[in-house]
């Protein structure tokens, strides 16, 4: 019994149908005894809830239960009784902790039917020690099932352990437990489930209903199920949120993880693009802000924006200091891919007072020397990288390609540049768009880089070209020499492609048409001499003349 409890795949298709055994004396063994009680005012839902209604009545309930479980506490200090357990008549001691099931076995009269609006003595027949500890079942129902022991611990661990406790089956064939009324649909629900494998109702609110009731008693196929049917139904923001907003113990079963996964990737995909629905996204909770951040594909213009939005709806959301800094540390900053930022950006997070100074020192200096690593050496970090699960080091979709740059200052100031392009960024430019690079610096002006598909002037078709700009900051004119150069193979050296010199002011570009001297689709094809494995290796060369 115990290896078909553990073992249990969850298909409903490849278990046998017990359905027809379903509260049939003729087909059990024993009694289950299921004590109902009332909710709160207000708290029971209403079938047609909506999703929205379904997260508010569930944080109301789980408020209420907190609440009473407070007062109960207090009650047991009083009686220096430990209000933790709860000892049955055999022995066994089961916890009887918030959103946990309470079983109790019991020597209750055989044959005993459904019975409405017992009173407290006769609902806690044999059991004194539980009534001592309860608040006020006058109110209380009962409800009795027959029911099949191995059957139910085939399909439940929780059942598995309540009916194995050694007691002597011929005796004590009573079994009781115990919910708040809004659970009960969703219970027997549950229960024809693991006789049947179906569910008879199947909106959102029942199906996570349901599925509430089998994370408590750890009934796994019953989850999937759930899952899988949730999964099948269309997903919006609201019901993404909820479903990553379900406890703990839900989220950190492996049998609820696809369901959390397509949240997750429906909210990136939502969310993609940052800046569009930038106020949507600042009022995301934790999250989903967690699941915008994660993904590859988020459209900014650089990760230096990414950490910038983070900053931004953390002081939103956690306007005090302490709590802010405990916030990005544990949950945020490990979605913020610090080597894919610029050198400047970098340096201000030093004296970012929303960071803690040794967490700063350590995203800082880890990202420089990723930064500084040679081409390989990166990419064997990559594979290597010990908590791959967030990306460190992936770029996602920038709108402003990463650049690599070295500078020097002597004998005259001058920089290196170099940009790499997929070959799917640049087939995507055709016929007339353009990618640009993130801004480097030299001189103290802003720069950069902008590759583009459009016409040959002379011979009227298109080409691959490149430019170099400057950003509008500033009044000063200066002259630059620069010079363009790729990869090409056979060699896979650097070969010079066009050499110039421009007198630059705000906002002005310069470059060549065609880079390459060839049409776009000889620069594109399969057999392209300018990508190296997928990729164009760009460099541009700057020197400030005097």
């Amino acid at each position: 019994m115990e290896s078909g409890a553990l073992s249990d795949t969850g298909s409903p298709e490849s278990s046998s149908d017990f359905g027809f055994a379903f509260n049939d004396v003729n087909f059990s063994d024993r009694i289950l005894r299921i004590e109902i009680l009332p909710d709160s005012p207000g708290s029971k839902p209403d079938p047609d809830d909506s999703l929205a209604d379904w997260a508010r009545n569930r944080k109301r309930r789980r408020d209420d239960q907190l609440s009473n479980a407070n007062e109960l506490t207090e009650q047991c200090e009083e009686q220096i009784l430990n209000c933790n357990m709860l000892e049955l008549e055999d022995g066994v001691t089961y916890e009887n902790q918030e959103e946990e099931a309470v079983a109790m076995i019991e020597e209750s009269p055989v044959g005993a039917e459904i019975t409405i609006n017992q009173s407290s003595h006769e609902a806690a027949e044999g059991s004194e020690t539980l009534s001592s500890m309860d608040r006020d079942y006058s109110a209380v129902q009962v409800k009795t099932l027959h029911i099949s022991s191995p059957i139910l611990a085939a399909k439940s661990p929780f059942f598995y352990k309540l009916f194995s406790n050694g007691m002597r089956e011929s005796e004590q064939r009573h079994v009781t437990i115990r919910i708040q009324a809004s659970e009960e649909d969703a219970l027997m629900d549950l229960l024809n489930f693991m006789y049947s494998n179906t569910l008879p109702r199947t909106t959102p609110t029942a199906l996570l209903d349901v599925l509430m009731a089998a994370d408590k008693f750890e009934v796994a196929s019953c989850m999937r199920y759930c899952s899988r049917l949730l999964r099948n139904l269309p997903m919006t923001c609201e019901s993404a949120l909820l479903y990553l907003d379900l406890p703990s113990t839900v989220l950190m079963a492996d049998t609820v993880q696809p369901l959390m996964d397509a949240a997750k990737h429906f909210l990136a995909a939502r969310f993609k693009d940052i800046n569009k629905y930038q106020e949507e996204v600042l009022n995301l909770p934790l999250a989903g802000i967690e699941a915008v951040l994660f993904s590859n594909d988020l459209q900014v213009a650089s990760e230096d924006a990414v950490y910038d939005f983070v900053l931004k709806w953390a002081r939103i959301h956690y306007p005090k200091l302490e709590e802010r800094r405990e916030i990005l540390s544990s949950r945020l900053l490990r979605f913020v891919r610090f080597p894919c930022m610029t050198c400047r950006k970098l340096k201000k997070i030093l004296t970012c007072i929303d960071i803690d100074p040794e967490l700063a020192s350590k995203v800082v200096l880890d990202a420089l020397f990723f930064k500084a690593e040679a081409p390989y050496r990166q990419r064997t970090l990559v594979a290597e990288e010990p908590n791959a699960t967030f990306r460190r080091f992936v770029e996602r979709a920038y709108k402003y390609r990463p650049v690599k740059v070295v500078e020097f200052e002597l004998p005259r100031q001058q920089c290196i540049v170099y940009l790499d392009l997929k070959r799917e960024e640049c087939a995507q430019l055709h016929p007339s768009g353009r990618v640009y690079s993130q801004a480097f610096h030299l001189g103290g002006q802003g720069f950069f880089l902008s590759g583009h598909c459009n016409m040959d002037q002379q011979s009227s078709f298109h080409c691959f070209g490149l430019f170099l700009g400057m950003q509008e900051k500033g009044s000063v004119a200066f002259t630059v020499d620069y010079e363009f150069a790729s990869r090409t193979k056979p060699s896979e050296d650097f070969v010079s492609k066009y050499k110039g010199n421009y007198t630059f002011t705000g906002g002005k570009a310069v470059g060549y048409r065609n880079l390459f001297g060839v049409p776009w689709t000889a620069f594109i094809a399969d057999d392209s001499p300018y990508f190296i494995n997928g990729i164009l290796h760009l460099r541009a060369e700057l020197t400030i003349k005097k």
